[in-house]
């Protein structure tokens, strides 16, 4: 296990640059203490790795060192392959590369080891697109183009100038400073900045987009859970966005949840049909997703939706109801 673990550590220097004792343990899972025993042993081994003091130290190694890092392990060997089955790379248009890595892999391990690992990731399925319930999980029509030059922009640090389909609204073109990806449930979103504030935006939506060629303004790190979970907690309580429970027929939740800016909660519904909790950009966006579902989909609360649902469904009765003039 002490091996494994050094051989961790000297890959996260190597692929992290300095890092202090503290994320080191975090990532390690393991004390600072045992830390810092495990760069004494490093050290006594040979390997580079050397301290900086003061504020943003940390442990490093010295510029130019590699080393040989060979030999996966049959666990190791089997969470790639296993990793490699995730749908959550299709979400950044990366799911062909990622399945030829896994069969680089794949290749790449001894033979002896080849078809167990490959036998084990036969009997593990992590996030299949159904559930027991039989409900599957939207699957979303990224332009691969769009989304490569998306994922071009993020990586590089350069602004990106995108054409937007906000739900309910014409299409219109923005820059943004882009902060990363984030795949949710299957689908993908861009975080972004935008004139200073925070932007998120959902990937099926990109209809156009252009890397530009200035720098984007953004921190040179980011913590992408902590941002996502911040910006989540500020969505569940923004202004004019509208919350509704919503009971709909199992054959249109995926119209539904295409529609919707997020899914706050879902399950079966007492009176047959899915229940759930979906967010919506604000009132005329709600009526406007539900109208589209028809008998599909009833909204049960907020109450001012499902009246103002009421209305233009008696409206419309109404209307049909004499004869044309």
């Amino acid at each position: 296990m002490r091996a494994d673990r050094l051989v961790s550590l000297v890959l996260l220097l190597r692929q992290r640059g300095r890092l202090p004792a503290s994320v080191l343990a975090r990532e390690l899972e393991v004390s600072t203490r045992t830390v810092l025993r495990d760069v004494e042993a490093l050290s006594a081994a040979g390997v580079p790795v050397y301290a900086v003091r003061g504020r943003g130290g940390g442990f490093a190694l010295l510029p130019g060192f590699r080393t040989e890092l060979t030999g996966l392990v049959h666990d190791e060997a089997l969470a790639l392959l296993v990793a490699g089955r995730r749908r959550g790379a299709q979400a950044f248009g990366l799911g062909p590369a990622l399945a030829s890595a896994v069969l680089k892999v794949a290749d790449a391990l001894p033979e002896e080891h080849r078809d167990a690992a490959a036998g084990a990731a036969e009997r593990l399925l992590v996030e299949p697109e159904a559930d027991l319930l039989a409900r599957r999980e939207p699957q979303e029509e990224l332009p691969g183009p769009v989304v490569a030059e998306v994922r071009r922009a993020v990586l590089s640090g350069h602004r990106l100038r995108l054409r937007y389909a906000p739900p309910g609204r014409a299409p219109s073109w923005r820059t943004v400073d882009p902060v990363g990806l984030v795949s949710a449930r299957g689908q993908g979103y861009l975080l972004a900045t935008r004139e200073g504030a925070d932007r998120t935006y959902r990937l099926s939506r990109v209809l156009a987009a252009e890397v530009l060629p200035e720098p984007a303004e953004r921190p040179d790190r980011v913590d992408l859970e902590r941002a996502w979970q911040e910006r989540s907690a500020r969505f569940r309580a923004g202004g004019d966005q509208v919350v509704a429970l919503v009971r709909v027929d199992p054959a249109r939740r995926d119209d539904l949840v295409g529609t919707a800016l997020a899914v706050l909660s879902e399950g079966p519904d007492p009176g047959g049909g899915l229940r759930l909790e979906v967010a919506f950009q604000d009132g005329r966006h709600a009526e406007w997703a539900l109208w589209q579902l028809g008998p599909g989909a009833e909204a049960l609360a907020p109450a001012g939706l499902r009246t103002a649902l009421g209305e233009r469904a008696a409206a419309l009765a109404a209307r049909y109801a004499a004869p044309p003039p």
